[in-house]
């Protein structure tokens, strides 16, 4: 079973702790996380991408000059897809880009995304993630202390205003709850700070 130190807000080490292996331990699986990567941008797809068909544009349908004899190419109609500012052929028309994955792939990728982190050392666990005031200073300063910078994602139990506005301002960092975790977002991270209680739940729930 995977274990991995706790510290305090000041970056001082107060533990350690046993990761579950069922969900920090499995070796994890790249075909299944490409798949789900995959899902999460089609889904975040707007799908509102549309032009004009041959039919749609706004032309005269009179033939611009006879078939034969003048020395140009025949020509049937301005709205033509040959034409300048004419239709589109194939034009693409709004739709929905979103599917589902079945749940068990959903459950295995997040658990290879955590098991991934895992192996790298890449996951830090704080004993409780919490701030009296509204300070993205305050904030910077619990991440340097335990050595956090770049691209992170700060979990904790549950919504803690002081915590989100306090990292909003910070580039890279991102902040979650432990129950809305997406192996997108863990990816997209290179460091995962989680409280221990937002890492019990995490068990308790993906399991």
């Amino acid at each position: 079973m995977p274990t991995t130190n706790v510290y305090n807000m000041a970056g001082e080490k107060v533990g350690e702790i046993e990761l579950s292996a069922a969900i920090f331990g499995i070796e994890p699986n790249k075909s299944v996380l490409h798949d789900s990567v995959k899902n999460h941008l089609a889904n975040c797809r707007q799908g509102t991408q549309s032009a004009l068909t041959k039919g749609e544009v706004s032309y005269t349908t009179a033939k611009p000059w006879r078939q034969k004899g003048t020395g140009r190419a025949r020509a049937g109609y301005k709205g033509s897809p040959v034409w300048t500012h004419g239709g589109v052929a194939f034009a693409p028309k709004p739709r929905d880009y979103s599917y589902t994955l079945n749940k068990k792939v959903k459950r295995l990728a997040l658990k290879s995304a955590l098991s991934a982190l895992a192996a790298e050392d890449a996951i830090v666990v704080i004993d409780d993630i919490k701030v009296d005031e509204i300070k993205t200073k305050t904030f910077k300063a619990f991440l340097d202390a335990v050595n956090v910078s770049g691209k992170t994602l700060v979990v904790t139990e549950s919504v803690d205003e002081k915590v989100v506005k306090s990292a909003r301002n910070l580039a890279g960092v991102t902040t979650t709850i432990a129950t809305i975790l997406s192996p997108y977002m863990i990816l997209n991270n290179r460091k995962l700070v989680v409280s221990k209680a937002a890492l019990a739940k995490i068990e308790e729930v993906y399991a």
